[in-house]
């Protein structure tokens, strides 16, 4: 079978197809040597990355009615992403890695910013003008062809915001300037279990980019008992 034509018209339809399974395509880039993108299942070199991501408030709807949410198993959002993505993958005929395989563990967050238009924030995670820190990356989709330009010019927001309110939300003192003191916010949140921060991070929440997008009480709820599971 020949590979499908990638030109607008089929990026859009991928576009359509990962929307109706709860995820988007963040942006893309052409990758070089010095980005370590692993090699297609036959082994051929990639020519296109796209980073794909979740917003929680549009996945974990989908997420609930799927037997990963109800078989009590864990990681019931790593395991739907990588049954949806890799459906996706063979369909389009394209390989695809996640964040969450390793070690080694790929550089995703290196990938997302060769995109384009994101910057890293004190807390640790990615931020976007249009979706602020809510944008989760779950994969990448690596295509053997060239695909059209969809990254995005500029540095992203955080550079551009003075006394970033994200820092002064923080009720553990976690965060500053040089970025997230992870060992202080758990220990914060071990001491506090009825903390506010316990139903979604305060830092996240004060950040004035992507409001549209932040998470829902249950949304945020269930990404920091993830977040603690992980940790304790």
């Amino acid at each position: 079978m020949s590979d499908p034509a990638r030109d607008g018209a089929w990026l859009a339809g991928l576009g359509r197809r990962l929307a109706r399974a709860g995820f988007l395509v963040a942006g893309g880039f052409a990758p070089e040597p010095d980005d370590n993108v692993p090699a297609l299942p036959d082994g051929a070199p990639a020519a296109a990355v796209l980073v794909v991501g979740s917003l929680s408030n549009t996945v974990l709807p989908i997420l609930k009615e799927r037997p990963e949410w109800r078989d009590g198993a864990s990681d019931p959002l790593d395991r739907y992403t990588r049954a949806a993505l890799t459906a996706v993958a063979e369909d389009e005929q394209l390989g695809v890695v996640f964040p969450f395989d390793g070690p080694p563990w790929h550089p995703f967050q290196r990938w997302a910013l060769r995109t384009g238009g994101f910057s890293r924030s004190p807390l640790g995670v990615l931020a976007d003008e249009l979706h602020g820190p809510w944008l989760g990356l779950r994969a990448a989709l690596l295509s053997r062809e060239a695909l059209p330009a969809t990254g995005r010019s500029g540095d992203g927001p955080c550079p551009t915001c003075s006394n970033p309110p994200c820092i002064s939300a923080c009720p553990a003192g976690a965060l500053d300037s040089t970025g997230y003191d992870v060992p202080r916010c758990l220990a914060w949140l071990s001491a506090n279990p009825s903390a506010d921060c316990h139903r979604g991070c305060l830092a996240r929440r004060a950040c004035p980019f992507g409001r549209a997008h932040a998470q829902g009480p249950e949304e945020a709820g269930f990404h920091m008992r993830s977040f603690l599971s992980a940790a304790f």
